[in-house]
């Protein structure tokens, strides 16, 4: 079915004004011509169920009922929720009347997780009101904000609805666009923040909805979108294709049996077993665990100082670099830390045999180019002409992903595989808030890995076919008869789908040695070797999974960060 008209949603814990404004934002859309209805969950005007079980919330004895349990009461929700989207919301939508939700299935996990429902009852709940849901997603969902609610008391429990909205606005805003509304001014501030793309005259619909930056990536720069699949465009895979996504199941399975604590060996892989592999979803890396929870979140959170520590630790890529330099240098910051300190480090290191740079990947040279007699010099000097040029500013305003790789790619020594990298990584950190499944470049590793999982690919590009493989991940677990442990309710992203391409041509060269894929590498270089020290994982807080590993089997091993959302 293809939907005609829009949906947009406003969510928050009571108190903070969602109601009025998007009543007030529905009146805007009708005078700008837009067909539309305002509906509330779970529904208290007319005859409907949401009316019925908006009375049994509210006044429960009017209706005979002593005691209510929180997990029943959130079944009565859905119930309700369901009946409006089959009833009222996907008709209108398919007609081409766009809906204003007040309330979505974000307040069931919210006020759910708040009155102590089983995590396990009500993710089954949400997967079933999202089925119905015909996978519709919103327009545009406002998170309305406020420091202190209207007319209620700004209590702990309050104050704990907020923090779980706001981390599951962070994670949602991976599938569609979330909108922060600051409402501690006025109703008209307010209302300027969530509706001030709109022009106030009549014009045609698409003409109207096309002009809206908040869902806007900007015209300059092309938009990767999802593919839709003709019969001539379909790739032919090969063996290897079902080997990628074996290979995934089980390089995540090892992570949660390290997680909890187990001892090698994780697996009964020979290929597994002796030979090194980064985790199925890149942040989960030893080196991208350090520099989320101690390069970025750890020190002044202003953007030149994010900038400056997340581009100096990745140039380097390498624990001990890092931890090398905060010995001699303290708290490293772009204020204190001139270059030249930087580069007197460094250079003793080298000097007395030791490596600074990962082997994850090469950094180019520079080739002498920048009148530096080190290597490491000229990416200094480089880091050196992005903070002059205020490069984190520019990352910071950027619209898109897309364009925010451009800019980095615009500097000399970055190519596509670098820019892409660096901007996953900044995109960690609160300078950016862009979604993981909104742009990816192919390194040379993905790109043959691609070509040894499709023996025939069409019509279609690198970028085309990890972007499918990241769309039909649900699809083709359940055609192997895989059951994928994701990490903790997020799926695979682009760039976890790009790096699995990568991994998996290694692990072809031995295990589909007939494969051909791109150059001529037949064995793997790195051997696996045991580092038994802990990591404590601690995700991005915008992405909204820290709550969750605390409440998972394994918090007692994950223990939790600072709270940065």
């Amino acid at each position: 079915m293809r939907m005609k008209g829009r949906l947009f949603v406003f969510e928050g814990p009571d108190g903070v004004g969602k109601s009025e404004l998007s009543l007030r934002f529905t009146e805007r859309l009708a005078r700008a011509g837009v067909s539309c209805e305002h509906l509330a969950f779970p529904g208290h005007s007319e005859a409907t169920l949401g009316k019925l079980v908006h009375g049994i919330h509210h006044d429960s004895a009017r209706f005979g009922i002593e005691r209510m349990t929180a997990t029943s009461l959130q079944l009565l929700h859905v119930a309700a929720h369901v009946d409006a989207i089959e009833s009222r919301i996907l008709p209108a939508l398919l007609s081409g009347r766009s809906i204003v939700l007040d309330r979505y299935w974000w307040s069931t996990l919210v006020y759910g997780t708040a009155a102590g429902v089983p995590l396990d009852i009500l993710r089954a709940l949400i997967r079933a009101e999202r089925a119905v849901w015909k996978k519709v997603t919103p327009t545009a969902a406002y998170l309305i904000c406020r420091t202190l609610p209207l007319h209620l008391q700004a209590d702990a429990e309050w104050q704990r609805l907020k923090e779980l909205y706001n981390d599951l606005a962070g994670d949602e805003s991976r599938h569609y666009p979330v909108v922060r509304v600051d409402n501690d001014a006025t109703v008209e501030h307010a209302l300027e923040q969530v509706s001030a793309p709109l022009q106030h005259k009549a014009r045609k619909r698409r003409d109207l909805f096309a002009q809206l930056p908040l869902w806007s990536t900007g015209a300059e720069i092309k938009k990767q979108t999802p593919l839709t699949w003709a019969p001539r465009e379909k790739p032919r895979p090969s063996a290897v294709f079902d080997t990628y996504w074996r290979f995934a199941v089980e390089r995540q399975s090892i992570f949660f049996k390290r997680l909890s604590g187990m001892r090698p060996p994780w697996t009964v892989d020979p290929i597994l077993l002796a030979h090194k592999f980064t985790n199925a979803y890149r942040a989960s890396d030893r080196v991208s665990q350090y520099l989320i929870r101690h390069v970025i979140y750890e020190g002044n959170q202003s953007a030149e100082e994010l900038f400056f520590r997340i581009l100096l630790f990745k140039i380097f890529n390498k624990i001990e670099t890092w931890q090398l330099l905060e010995t001699s240098l303290g708290s490293i910051s772009f204020a204190n830390d001139p270059f030249d300190n930087i580069d007197t480090i460094l250079s003793r290191t080298l000097a007395v045999g030791r490596s600074i740079y990962s082997a994850a990947y090469i950094m180019p040279s520079g080739g002498g180019s920048r009148g530096c007699i080190r290597k490491h010099q000229s990416h200094l000097q480089l880091l050196t002409q992005m903070m002059s040029d205020k490069l984190y500013l520019r990352i910071a305003n950027a619209r898109s992903m897309a364009e925010a790789f451009r800019l980095l790619k615009a500097y000399p020594m970055i190519g596509d595989f670098l820019a892409y990298q660096y901007i996953t990584d900044i995109n960690y950190s609160p300078l950016t808030d862009f979604s993981e499944t909104e742009f990816v470049i192919p390194g040379p590793g993905a790109k043959s890995g691609i070509q040894k999982c499709f023996s025939s690919r069409g019509e279609l590009s690198d970028v085309d076919l990890i972007r499918f493989v990241m769309d039909d991940q649900d699809n083709q677990f359940s055609r192997l008869g895989l059951a994928f442990q994701d990490l903790w309710g997020r799926p695979l992203q682009l760039i976890d789908c790009q790096n699995l391409f990568c991994e998996v041509d290694k692990y072809a060269r031995i295990k589909h040695p007939d494969v051909r894929g791109v150059g001529q590498r037949t064995r793997i270089k790195q051997r696996f070797v045991w580092n038994p020290s802990q990591i404590c994982y601690w995700y991005p807080p915008k992405w909204g999974l820290n709550q969750r590993i605390y409440e998972d089997d394994a918090r007692s091993l994950a223990a939790p960060g600072p709270d940065y959302a």
